[in-house]
């Protein structure tokens, strides 16, 4: 896998539906249990709801689960579930909660309601694009600098740290796919007298 969808931060959002009140919240997660942690969070937080259905979906074990809470089965855990899938989303868990207004929603209601409930909770929290990325390292002279700073923006790469003493070390990372085509370039700017290090393999987000 070369890029994934996931989103920025944590983030909540709500509405009201006949009176009933729907509070939907997101959560980028790596694993299981962080998912599972965020879901018990918000047990404890809203202890008197009526209902706090969840769903999550991780690249890890390529997991999918989703529970109604005592909702009518398949009305509110499933729908939750479609908004992650249809949104192409991973390492992502929503938490759905409901407090009961006293007006039933029908089944119909109920899917429309938190698959609202999942949308917007995804929306508050910002949809991104992370992208597979070579981590880097390289250390050239001061006269070289300049160059090999523009050349790895050019190739979308992003400077992380530089490190200045007797010459100047830089750790960037950049799409994999650039990779070759800038170590290349950056021989070939350099007369061959600087190489980059790869020092690891990473997702960050797509510029």
């Amino acid at each position: 896998m070369d890029s994934y969808q996931t989103i920025v931060q944590e983030a909540a959002d709500e509405f009201i539906e006949q009176r009933s009140r729907f509070i939907g919240y997101a959560k980028p997660v790596v694993t299981e249990q962080e998912a599972l942690d965020f879901i018990n969070e918000k047990r404890q937080k809203h202890w008197d709801a009526t209902h706090n259905v969840y769903a999550y979906v991780l690249r890890e074990g390529q997991l999918k689960r989703y529970s109604d809470d005592g909702e009518p089965h398949g009305t509110a855990g499933v729908p939750t579930l479609e908004v992650l899938l249809k949104s192409n989303v991973t390492d992502v868990v929503v938490v759905v909660t409901r407090y009961f207004g006293g007006i039933l929603l029908g089944a119909g209601g109920l899917v429309r309601a938190y698959t609202k409930g999942a949308k917007i909770a995804l929306a508050a929290g910002g949809i991104i694009t992370m992208e597979r990325c070579a981590v880097a390292h390289l250390c050239c002279d001061y006269g070289q600098y300049g160059k090999i700073a523009g050349l790895i923006p050019a190739h979308g790469g992003v400077i992380d740290d530089t490190i200045f003493h007797t010459g100047v070390e830089i750790t960037y990372h950049m799409p994999e796919a650039s990779a070759a085509a800038f170590q290349k370039q950056l021989s070939d700017a350099t007369g061959g007298r600087v190489a980059a290090d790869l020092l690891d393999s990473r997702f960050f987000p797509q510029k």
